[in-house]
């Protein structure tokens, strides 16, 4: 079973300004999937809030699969990229390619997400849009290759042939 943290990036939401809409669906989805949730965050549109809290999990071993959720399109506010990829040791481009290619058979403007995946440690971290819709979309486009994904990064020295 997969430990999973589900980290929402917003401005509006980590002030109370707005509920956050993208974390809970998340969260309800990775319940459907079998997975466990093992932590639950907000933060402001900000490289270092990001980045300490994809840190925290994945460093303390609080989840082996880290969703992040806003932050990842072309506002000048939009840095979940970035902090992503100062935290990350390598990155994992079929993540991110595979969730833009089933999103643009819905939309024109996946072309624009600059989402990452990478891996930190033995976390796998995950850049996914802020809307409830995109980000369940994302997620699911790639969800059946998580667990054999996070398996092999936290070590698993079986063949990954498939039969």
């Amino acid at each position: 079973m997969l430990r999973v943290a589900v980290l929402t990036v917003s401005d509006r939401s980590s002030e109370g300004i707005r509920p956050d809409a993208s974390g809970p669906v998340l969260v309800k989805r990775v319940g459907e999937l079998s997975w466990e949730v093992t932590g639950i965050a907000i933060c402001p549109d900000d490289v270092d809030s990001i980045s300490k809290q994809l840190v925290e999990w994945s460093d303390n071993d609080i989840a082996d699969l880290i969703l992040t959720t806003g932050g990842t399109g072309l506002a000048p506010r939009d840095v979940t990229p970035e902090a992503t990829q100062s935290v990350v040791t390598r990155l994992i481009p079929g993540i991110p390619e595979a969730m833009r290619a089933a999103s643009l058979l819905k939309t024109p403007h996946a072309m624009l997400s600059r989402g990452l995946a990478g891996v930190r440690g033995r976390s796998l971290i995950i850049n996914l849009p802020g809307s409830p819709k995109a980000a369940l979309e994302n997620l699911d486009a790639v969800a059946a290759a998580l667990e054999h994904a996070v398996s092999k990064i936290q070590g698993d020295p079986s063949d990954c042939a498939q039969t």
